[in-house]
């Protein structure tokens, strides 16, 4: 790609961006949008509307700006957990890190590159036609004295890098502490989940957990709730809801011929019948089978049970110590929030998840090929003679400047970023499928594969074009991965730059919602619902922070080979840190909190991208005949991996569990609060499957009051 072509993709991104935003700053004003823009501060009563048109609700205008920055970190943990704290200090991070990395990329290593004249002489003049490649590290001499700056700024990357995740981690440890001191008691904390629980002839699931507790916990246990399949019911309550949505469509019509239909084919023949009463009748007979269901004592119960503690060193104790002589029976773990409980899992059989693990397995390795053709065509993209020699009728098109520049510079990394939006909905499908008991471990497993994605396949898959059997020849070929690396990356520069700039465009298309913009006008304007329930949506963890990392490897990887990346990747993290603040605040709704569990993925992740770093760094001073800096290179990942161990031995085990001194103290502080007996009584009834609660909006039209469990 020459410079021109990137100018001209820098262009085109820049003023989407801005349109998105002024945009954005326009329809956030109107009242009938105000769902679609703060969903939560609706569901909170903070939202405020205007009671009459104004010209300044069409004016754009910064002011949503100001009131993202503006909150502080304990702001932000009050509305989003620790979560939310955790990922918005990955881009104070990332915005520390790649500060530094753009002063030294522009103002010391990209004038080296450039001064280098190892691929043409210099001509200032013709700059916008020149090759990004001059402005990469291939462009100095091999063998020249101006690598060791390269080398300097290896090491001090390393350096400040290690230093502040040193800190961030640290930092976030402590908020983890300090936050569980300080919190109210949660169920969790005083809930372990027991499974493979024996069952024993005479004796119910529920007789059998309660005497085994009773006896072997006597000062600590306090009541367990056993889990059972609620596949049936919940099949019920569902189309229960889908009717109940229906009918309260049909009642806000004001006309009563629009209820009216023919009950024959279609619609089409028959005698007219009333909808309000056929699908209140319908309504009737669904509640009465979810009572009758709900009723009936002969429940299918699961080996697994909820077993809540009078104290949370109590709740500990049964975590950590083997319950059992056969270590398969009475296996504990944490349990998760009652709120961010995934009770379909308990709903599926041992042999079930065992088929969905083998159908899982199946798809991922289709998904692979699939993207890896995507990767293929991208690719060929953003060559023109491979792209005519696809399609020849296309030549005299591609001859025109701005469309050939649009083609190879803008159009391939717009194509991934479409395709690769496809992929976190089908990776946590995969995850679900596996069998998790909570929403926050289907999303934690999804994240990490989605980092596998992002990192093997938009990353290395992109490097190493060329066929899967070359790839697969690259990982069991350990001795050439550096030469690989250091001929191979630098090549992809240029994609790569287009591709961070096209992500500016995506940032501001999530900030302005779109797609739920579009739904929420065709269902006022089209479909005519009045219905005032809907959903807060939940910030996607598990697709959002791998996105972010992998710009934190791209950044690394290419800031000793091509640092005109990083100025594209600083603007970029400004604009996320500033939507994503915003979205959190305003939008979205956290459905649970990890405690900030996150974060040693996100540690983990550095690292890699720091040690691949420092692998190319190897590679290329070797290609450029320089082995001396090439050996005094090698302890940097040596040392960064003991680092990394360090940490995972100083800080992991802070992430996993908590202390018997820190447990300990908040329970002796509990000993003097008057609201813990309350707090105990709830904590019995926690855990309670939602499928077996009364469903007051099913007989909120007031046809139907009595209570759906006697």
């Amino acid at each position: 790609m020459i410079v021109s072509a990137l100018l001209t993709s820098v262009g085109i991104n820049f003023g989407l961006s801005v349109l998105f935003f002024a945009l954005y700053s326009v329809l956030r004003k109107q009242s009938c949008n105000v769902k679609v823009y703060a969903p939560r501060l609706v569901a909170e009563g903070r939202a405020r509307l205007r009671g009459r048109f104004s010209i300044e609700t069409l004016l754009p205008s910064a002011g949503w700006v100001r009131r993202a920055w503006q909150p502080t970190e304990e702001d932000l943990y009050n509305s989003c957990g620790l979560d939310g704290v955790v990922f918005s200090r990955i881009f104070v991070f990332s915005l520390r890190v790649f500060s530094l990395a753009a002063i030294i990329g522009i103002f010391v290593l990209l004038p080296v590159n450039y001064l280098g004249d190892h691929l043409r002489n210099i001509d200032f003049s013709d700059l916008p036609n020149k090759s990004l490649d001059l402005f990469t590290i291939s462009n100095v001499k091999d063998g020249s004295n101006w690598l060791w700056c390269h080398f300097s700024a290896a090491y001090i990357i390393t350096g400040v890098m290690c230093y502040l995740l040193y800190a961030e981690y640290k930092y976030i440890a402590e908020k983890r502490i300090a936050y569980f001191n300080a919190s109210k008691p949660q169920p969790q904390h005083f809930t372990v989940l027991v499974r493979d629980i024996p069952l024993h002839a005479g004796n119910s699931l529920s007789d059998t957990v309660e005497a085994f507790f009773t006896e072997y916990h006597p000062s600590d246990y306090l009541s367990h709730t056993v889990v059972c399949r609620t596949s049936k019911l919940q099949g019920l309550i569902t189309d229960a809801e889908k009717v109940y949505r229906k009918l309260t469509h049909l009642k806000s019509t004001s006309s009563s011929s629009q209820n009216q239909n023919r009950s024959g084919f279609f619609g089409m023949f028959g005698k007219r019948v009333d909808l309000v009463r056929d699908y209140s009748k319908k309504l009737e007979d669904i509640e009465q089978n979810v009572r009758l269901v709900q009723s009936d004592s002969r429940r299918e119960e699961v080996p697994a049970a909820f077993v809540s503690f009078k104290s949370r060193y109590g709740a500990a104790k049964a975590l950590h110590i083997q319950q059992s002589v056969n270590p398969t029976e009475w296996v504990t773990e944490w349990a998760p929030e009652p709120r961010d409980v995934y009770w379909p899992f308990f709903s599926t059989s041992f042999m079930q998840r065992w088929i969905s693990k083998l159908i899982v397995f199946v798809a991922s390795v289709l998904l692979v090929i699939l993207f890896l053709l995507v990767v293929a065509f991208v690719q060929s993209l953003t060559y023109l003679e491979e792209l005519e020699a696809l399609f020849p009728f296309l030549g005299k098109i591609l001859k025109i400047t701005v469309i050939s520049q649009v083609v190879t510079g803008y159009l391939p990394s717009l194509i991934l970023h479409l395709v690769a939006a496809l992929v976190p909905p089908i990776v946590k499908l995969f995850s679900a499928m596996q069998g998790y008991v909570a929403v926050s471990q289907i999303e934690k497993s999804a994240c990490k594969k989605m980092l596998l994605f992002t990192i093997w396949f938009l990353f290395f898959a992109n490097v190493l074009t060329g066929s899967v059997t070359s790839e697969i020849e690259f990982l069991f070929d350990p001795k050439t991965i550096p030469s690989r690396l250091a001929v191979a990356v630098p090549a992809q520069a240029s994609f790569f730059i287009a591709y961070v700039v096209t992500s500016w465009t995506s940032l501001s298309w999530k900030l302005n919602r779109t797609i739920p913009l579009i739904s929420d006008f065709i269902s006022r304007h089209c479909c005519r619902r009045k219905d005032d329930k809907f959903e807060i949506p939940s910030i996607p963890y598990y697709s959002e922070i791998p996105r972010i990392l992998l710009f934190v490897l791209l950044g690394l990887t290419y800031f000793l080979l091509a640092p005109m990346i990083l100025p594209f990747i600083l603007v970029f993290f400004c604009i996320g840190y500033i939507i994503y603040r915003n979205q959190l605040l305003d939008v979205y709704q956290p459905k649970y909190d990890t405690g900030g569990r996150f974060w040693p993925v996100v540690h983990n992740s550095t690292i890699f991208s720091l040690v691949l770093m420092h692998i190319i760094a190897v590679g290329i001073f070797g290609v450029k005949k320089l082995p001396v800096a090439a050996i005094l290179i090698v302890p940097l990942p040596v040392l960064t991996l003991l680092f990394n161990d360090y940490c995972r031995k100083r800080f992991l085990p802070v992430f996993r569990k908590f202390s018997a001194e820190t447990l300990i103290k908040r329970d002796r502080e509990d000993l003097s609060e008057p609201a813990m007996g309350e707090f105990l009584d709830e904590l019995v009834t926690a855990y309670r499957d939602p499928a077996w609660m009364p469903i007051h909006h099913l007989s909120s039209d007031g046809e139907h009051t009595s209570p759906l469990l006697s």
